[in-house]
């Protein structure tokens, strides 16, 4: 015999246990799901406020600033506002009891639909909507049980052993693990030997069946009374027992058997009642009263017995209640047939029939709240401030049916601006969400509330649709700024006003209403307004508090604000610009209270000496014509009108007049018209239009220098006196001839000259220094001086002394004079006679040798004599030349009186002389300039015409011949100049005269009371001496 239960081992339970208790740890863990749609498991039955998931924690959405809503789940769930937070509420989950899990095939999961939206409260965006489902574990809170407590099981007597005999299974209404586990036999002592019991599983689960274990017989022992006990997997396992009766019946051989061992069939939805949806038929090959069946139900759900009917003989079964598609799309049951033997045999077998969808519902079109926006009594109250696409509702759209028929399309009908946006990715065609979002700016001013109406059509043959209408009302925001009627108003208003005067009046509006219309004025005056002006609050109205002056400031711009009462106030702005209109009441007015102009003398005649400039604080005829005039005019000068610009009427002489002063009046043009008066001082700047004037020493004077003189002593004094003024006045001396050995030096600014070197031998005598005095102009200007200094022991020869002094005046300025030249020409004559000596020695050598070679041939002749020979007779005669003693003669002349050495003439194109400008004087215009040189002249004179001729910058000497002899020699006479003056140009560094001539030398004329500085000078020609030797210096001129 098998065993007598089916029940799990230790092993079993072991193992089972641990997979429960991981099972039960992994009930709150959230599953991952789509973008928008998450998913998590929960055991059903939790106690309330049981934290099922975190929406911010376990998906990532934001937990600050955000507003969480539960839109569908309730009763069972509540959502935390703030964190997203799942929570479980007071009505308990019973997997069991939700609609949603009726009628599921074996391991379908049961699940809990939710929707949650999330609103960003910072931004104040369109609501977020988010889908998720709840996985709804089950629990082992159901125990068991079979369908009635007393289960009978005919069997026939005689029945073989080892026969089968199925019980009737019991129900569990958990799921999965929790359900039916095992089945389990408790006989009694009669019966432990007869009965067994063997659980097998097919598709519907496990079938507890009786095994036959002895023979039964009928006549000893009819019935059998055993307990069946059903127990589930749970843990703690739950369990239950009826009692199974066994009543041995008669025999009966053949069970009926069904042509299939399943039937389908389809079954319209609202099929009228009686209609045939299938017939099930078995055959008994018993006869008589074993092989009639009876069909009937078998362990069918109360909604197959209620909606369908089976005909117990023919097996028909036809509708008798109305088939509703969306409340059962699908009956399983199955049918048992029993023949009507004494000990009946069954088959049974399995009916599937499969409910199709007609076209029979509308589509269902719910309109509900969305995150901020809440709904009440079908009006929605929305701002009119609100941004585009700002989702006011959450619409949703269903169909019970299916297939084509719940094929959904939904649209807003009429010109509204909202539209239908989709919610969400996952909905079927069966179930849509929308948001009903705006597509435009609301403006309360312009509507202030719609009725939207949605439509939604399926797409059935024919279609079915259906309408609902949601109210939008428009609540009104301050969100129209005042508005000015001008935004720019421009007033004249005139000086000298009294305090208190209206000065204009700004009105505004706003298109907002109630509080948010009422307005409020004020000002925003600039700086330069604050406190002048006022304005009324209620009216615009603005006054001016003091009187204006246009001459302070001539307009003000007002900046008027209007505000409303709204909340945030708005405000609109405004600019007034108040002109202040001019009257005459001010002077003219210079910008200086004194000129003073400085301008460079010698300008031309109607330069420009000064601009000034006046002011009319007025404005308009009050100051367009200012006339200007030069009061006590003496017609030096005159003044611009237009310009402002004083012209000199003469040209500046500083050394004449250096300060011009004089005044200006001003007056304007208005009615009465007003004045003004001004000084003006002109100063006259120096230019550098007067050469340095020689005061000391003359160039006739001269001093004596002792050779015991010491070093360092001061030998001279050079000064100077410049009619300019500054840097044109400041003077510097310099040795620019005459001092070839050093001996002297002059201080630049003292005019100082010192001796530097000790007096030699070749230093006596008259040093003739030629000092350049040089302003500091620009250019500069410079003059000259001749100092003389005579280097001897005393002054006994006071008559060479003169000569000397003459000859230097006479001498060109490139020609240094300095010391004694008869030194110089003595150890030349030195030289010269040691060589004429020489010479001298050499001829008579050369004689007395020549007449000692004579000697010793004619010796020779005289010894060796020739008869016949004819004896030469000039033989010892000199030769008569005449030529050669006339030369002879002429040299020895001209060595006795040698002719001047011609001087080289100085390369240097800039050199001293040759830079030097000399104006001589003619006896006419347009003649050439030339020198008149006397006819008698003592012998020994200087060759100054052969000097002239070569190293005088001076055109060429036009001599006059007076005498025959003029042609050969001829005497000419210079004036010695009485003063020492030589004025320079100042463009190079010559130490010549402008004013040097073969007559004399001038001093620079004074300056006044004619000015003649820097313009040429005319000079008639002097009137010859009343002597031809007076004061003159004779020179021999060679031709």
């Amino acid at each position: 015999m098998g065993p007598l239960r089916h029940s799990p081992g230790p092993g079993e339970r072991r193992l089972l246990l641990p997979t429960l208790l991981l099972a039960l740890l992994l009930l709150l863990a959230p599953s991952p799901g789509h973008a928008t749609r998450v998913v998590y498991k929960v055991a059903e039955e939790q106690p309330p406020n049981t934290l099922i998931g975190s929406l911010a924690a376990d998906y990532g959405f934001p937990d600050v600033g955000h507003l969480y809503k539960l839109e569908v789940g309730a009763p069972y769930l509540r959502v935390d506002g703030k964190t997203g937070d799942i929570f479980t509420t007071e009505t308990s989950i019973d997997r069991e009891g939700l609609r949603e899990c009726q009628n599921q095939l074996p391991g379908e999961p049961c699940i809990l639909e939710f929707e949650v939206s999330i609103t960003d409260l910072v931004q104040n965006g369109s609501p977020r909507l988010l889908e998720g489902q709840i996985e709804v574990q089950d629990i082992n809170d159901n125990t068991p049980n079979f369908a009635s407590p007393v289960i009978t099981l005919p069997i026939p007597e005689n029945t073989n052993i080892g026969s089968l005999f199925s019980i009737p299974v019991a129900s569990d209404r958990d799921a999965g693990p929790n359900g039916v586990a095992s089945y389990e036999l408790q006989v009694g002592p009669e019966a432990q030997e007869l009965f067994g019991l063997q659980v097998a599983e097919d598709q519907e689960g496990k079938q507890p069946q009786l095994i036959v274990m002895g023979n039964l017989d009928r006549e000893r022992l009819d019935s059998y009374d055993l307990t069946i006990k059903v127990q589930d997997g749970g843990n703690p396992p739950r369990a239950s027992s009826a009692l199974l009766r066994v009543t041995v019946l008669d025999t009966n051989d053949n069970a009926p058997k069904f042509e299939r061992p399943s039937y389908e069939a389809e079954l319209s939805e609202n099929s009228p009642i009686g209609h045939s949806v299938i017939q099930v038929k078995a055959n008994d090959s018993d006869q008589g009263a074993n092989a009639e069946i009876d069909y009937t139900f078998h362990q069918a759900p109360e909604v197959v017995r209620r909606l369908l009917r089976l005909d117990r003989n023919t097996g028909l079964i036809t509708v008798q209640g109305p088939v509703d598609r969306e409340d059962l799309s699908t009956l399983r049951f199955s049918v048992l047939a029993k023949d009507r033997g004494t000990n009946p045999k069954s088959a049974r077998a399995q009916v599937v029939v499969t409910v199709k969808d007609m076209n029979d519902n509308a589509p269902t079109i719910e309109i509900r709240g969305i995150g901020l926006v809440t709904h009440q009594d079908g009006m929605a109250n929305i701002s009119e401030d609100v941004a585009e696409e700002t989702a006011v509702a959450l619409v949703q759209v269903s169909d019970r049916d299916e297939g084509e028929n719940a094929a959904v399309t939904c649209v807003v009908a009429g010109d509204v601006p909202f539209q239908l946006r989709q919610a969400s990715e996952t909905g079927s065609d069966s179930k849509k969400k929308y948001f009903l979002q705006t597509t435009t700016p609301l403006d309360y001013e312009k509507v202030k509330d719609y009725t939207i109406e949605i439509v939604a059509v399926d797409s059935g043959n024919p279609p079915l649709s259906s309408t609902n209408s949601l109210k939008v009302q428009v609540v009104d925001v301050n969100d129209n700024a005042p508005v000015f009627t001008q935004s720019v108003t421009e007033v004249a208003f005139p000086e000298n006003n009294k305090p208190g005067e209206v000065v204009a009046e700004v009105t505004a509006s706003d298109a907002d209403s109630g509080s948010n219309a009422e307005l409020v004025y004020s000002l925003e005056p600039e700086p330069a307004a604050k406190g002048l002006f006022t304005i009324s609050p209620e009216t615009g109205e603005i006054r001016v508090k003091t009187s204006l002056d246009r001459e302070q400031r001539e307009s003000y711009e007002l900046k008027v604000v209007a505000a409303d009462r709204g909340s945030p106030s708005l405000q609109g702005t405004a600019t007034v610009l108040v002109n202040v209109l001019d009257c005459n009441d001010n002077d003219p007015k210079f910008m200086l209270s004194g000129y003073n102009f400085s301008v460079m003398e010698n300008m031309p005649a109607l330069s420009p000496v000064g601009m000034v400039t006046v002011i009319d604080g007025d404005k308009g005829e009050n100051n367009a014509r200012v006339q200007l005039t030069v009061e006590q005019d003496n017609g030096d000068f005159v003044i611009q009108n237009g310009t402002g610009t004083i012209l000199s009427s003469l040209s500046f002489d500083r050394e004449q007049q250096s300060t011009y002063t004089f005044q200006l009046k001003a007056v304007d043009g208005g009615v009465p018209p007003r004045s003004a008066y001004v000084g003006v001082t002109i100063n006259v700047l120096d230019e550098n239009d007067n050469a340095p004037f020689i005061t000391a020493p003359s160039n006739t004077s001269h001093r004596l220098l002792t050779p015991q003189t010491r070093l360092g002593e001061t030998v001279s004094q050079v000064t100077a006196e410049d009619i300019d003024s500054g840097v044109n006045a400041e003077l510097t001396y310099s040795i620019a001839g005459g001092n070839p050995y050093g001996l002297f030096q002059i201080g630049s600014h003292s005019g100082a000259i010192t001796l530097e070197k000790e007096i030699e031998r070749r230093h006596h005598g008259l040093h003739r220094l030629v000092v350049k005095v040089s302003d500091r102009g620009k250019p500069p200007r410079y003059g000259t001086a001749l100092v003389h200094l005579y280097v001897n022991e005393t002054l006994a020869n006071r008559t060479l002394l003169e000569t000397l002094l003459g000859h230097s005046l006479d001498t060109p300025l490139d020609i240094d004079i300095a010391g004694d030249p008869e030194y110089e020409r003595s150890k030349q004559r030195g030289n010269i006679l040691f060589g004429v000596v020489a010479g001298v020695v050499a001829v008579a050598l050369l004689i007395a040798l020549a007449v000692l070679v004579r000697y010793c041939r004619q010796r020779e002749a005289k010894s060796g004599y020739q008869a016949g020979k004819k004896e030469t007779k000039d033989l010892y005669a000199p030769k008569p030349s005449s030529k050669v003693s006339k030369g002879n003669k002429s040299k020895g002349k001209k060595s006795k009186s040698p002719k001047p050495v011609k001087p080289v003439e100085d390369e240097d194109e800039t050199g001293l002389q040759k830079s030097l400008k000399f104006n001589l004087m003619s006896d006419a215009p347009g003649d050439s300039p030339r020198i008149h040189l006397p006819l008698n002249y003592p012998p020994g004179s200087p060759d100054l015409g052969r000097h002239y001729r070569s190293n005088s910058p001076l055109p060429s000497i036009q001599l006059q011949p007076q005498s025959p002899s003029a042609s050969k020699k001829h005497q000419v006479v210079q004036e010695l100049p009485p003063a020492n003056t030589f004025v320079g140009t100042g463009d190079t560094t010559s130490t010549g005269s402008e004013q040097y001539s073969d007559y004399s030398y001038r001093t620079n004329p004074p300056k006044y009371p004619s000015k003649q500085v820097g313009q040429p000078l005319r000079l008639s020609t002097p009137q010859p001496p009343p002597h031809p030797y007076h004061g003159a210096i004779w020179t021999e001129v060679w031709e």
